[in-house]
């Protein structure tokens, strides 16, 4: 365990250099905002995994970037690229993330180094138990302490295996589901969570379509039908993500994936892509669209909104200037160098950040923490009541205009909520709510020139608050 930080790193300068570039729009003396800036608590791990007749030396990570809000909060990755410095700008990330929202978690990261394709479940299921009891024995997760959730690489069945070794190991905690998000409904997750990035991701570019200024002064109309759309990633968050934009009557003209890409100008049927991918093994060759091998090739093709839903740093200073869309949609973390940055913001591109746009996911992972503290399913005290009180109310309009509603209209009015509706409304308001309080800094701070720095404004001046209001111990 320690906090040094290797010279070579890359992602972690450019969060560093975002977050400066917003700081000096903000009250905070150097010393607040150094402590803000830096990662808390690093565990790096090494531990021993019997994998067949051989035994691997696993490397894993748990970073804890701020603690003026506990629990810290973050997914954890598998992948070959994870490494030190990738997880610390993830969890500085998290920990901006959280204050945009208004979500009182700190921000965190985990990452095992591994290829979880090269694998048989059981083996996974060994190397996350023994990552869990490793977190356990450091003291890195708990309800209220550290709350896990997935990432790249992970899933619900992952964060199974992590409640049931955590539970394993605190057999009398009441609230230990609540040490990680994300699992299966049927062991306390929250309806509604597969989707919450990616429908973020949709409510936060639907807000932005919404501002007639900004939309005038890009030449597009207000809203989402009609706009062409270009999603990079076809895992949880860029299928869901296409999902909700298609679904609101977006075009969709260009899918890319690791493969490579395709791309019609008339509009891809999401569907029937997932269905093409999952009987020939790629996206390529789908009937009468373009096909691509070269995957990133595709950023560059003609659209209105661009969502890069894939890995880090895809757009940077050697493709930015080609780029033709008018509205980048951060759906993964740092897609976007800070010299891309550069070039597009001087180029008039709508740069909507990964800290506000993929909120979704903690966001909705705040409210499955909240559901497994109080035990309580969504919906289950008040749904009942609800409709009764509506057929109540309905009752007395009919007698009072004496005109009866449909079969269709009743069922209609007289639902009442069910968890994934809650679910969805909260994630909806916090998505609007929060745009909202970003684009106010933007348009009415002097000297605040994008997007992304009027939410690292929004960030720091809300994480500083909380260092001020608590003080300093001792």
């Amino acid at each position: 365990m320690g906090n040094s930080i290797p010279s070579n790193f890359g992602f972690f300068k450019g969060v560093e250099k975002n977050f400066d570039k917003a700081a000096k729009y903000t009250r905070f003396s150097k010393g607040i905002l150094e402590q803000i800036k830096a990662c808390n608590s690093v565990l790096q791990v090494k531990f021993p995994v019997k994998i067949g007749e051989n035994v691997e030396v696993i490397e894993a990570y748990r970073i804890q970037h701020s603690h003026h809000r506990t629990p810290c909060k973050g997914g954890i990755r598998y992948s070959m690229a994870v490494n030190q410095d990738e997880v610390m700008a993830l969890a500085a990330l998290m920990t901006y993330k959280c204050a945009i929202v208004n979500v009182p978690f700190g921000g965190a990261k985990g990452g095992i180094r591994i290829d979880p394709t090269k694998y048989s479940e059981y083996e996974l299921e060994k190397i996350t138990r023994r990552y869990t009891s490793e977190l356990v024995k450091k003291n890195f997760i708990g309800p209220g302490v550290d709350v896990p959730a997935p990432d790249y690489g992970t899933g619900a069945r992952e964060m199974a295996w992590i409640v049931d070794t955590y539970r394993s190991l605190h057999p009398n905690e009441v609230y230990s589901n609540a040490c990680v998000t994300g699992k299966p409904v049927t062991q306390g997750g929250v309806r509604g969570r597969v989707e919450a990035t990616g429908l973020g991701v949709f409510y936060g570019v639907r807000e932005a379509c919404k501002v007639e200024e900004d939309m005038q002064r890009l030449g597009m109309s207000v809203g989402i039908e009609g706009k062409r759309i270009i999603v990079q990633g076809l895992g949880n968050v860029g299928y869901h993500a296409a999902k909700f934009f298609q679904e609101a009557g977006a075009i969709l003209v260009g899918l890319i994936e690791y493969e490579g890409a395709i791309y019609d100008e008339n509009g891809l049927d999401l569907e029937a892509v997932v269905a093409h991918r999952a009987s020939t093994g790629s996206i390529l060759n789908f009937e009468n669209a373009k096909s691509i091998k070269t995957s990133n090739e595709v950023l560059e093709y003609p659209c209105d909104i661009l969502i890069p839903a894939a890995l880090e740093a895809v757009i940077n200073e050697s493709n930015a200037d080609k780029i033709q869309a008018k509205i980048i949609g951060e759906a993964a973390n740092g897609p976007l160098t800070p010299e891309a940055d550069e070039i597009l913001n001087k180029k008039g591109v709508l740069v909507i950040p990964d800290i506000y746009l993929n909120a979704g996911g903690v966001t909705v992972s705040y409210f499955e923490w909240l559901k497994n503290l109080s035990n309580v399913r969504y919906g289950r005290l008040e749904k009942r009541f609800d409709e009764n009180m509506y057929a109540e109310i309905l009752n007395i309009i009919e007698s009072m205009t004496d005109k009866k509603v449909s079969k269709i209209e009743k069922k209609i009015l007289l639902r009442g909520p069910d968890e994934i509706d809650l679910v969805h409304s909260g994630l909806e308001d916090t998505m609007i709510g929060a745009y909202r309080e970003v684009w106010d800094i933007w348009k009415g701070q002097e000297g605040v020139e994008d997007l992304r720095t009027a939410a690292f404004v929004c960030a720091i001046n809300k994480v500083g608050v909380a260092y001020e209001e608590l003080g300093i111990f001792p």
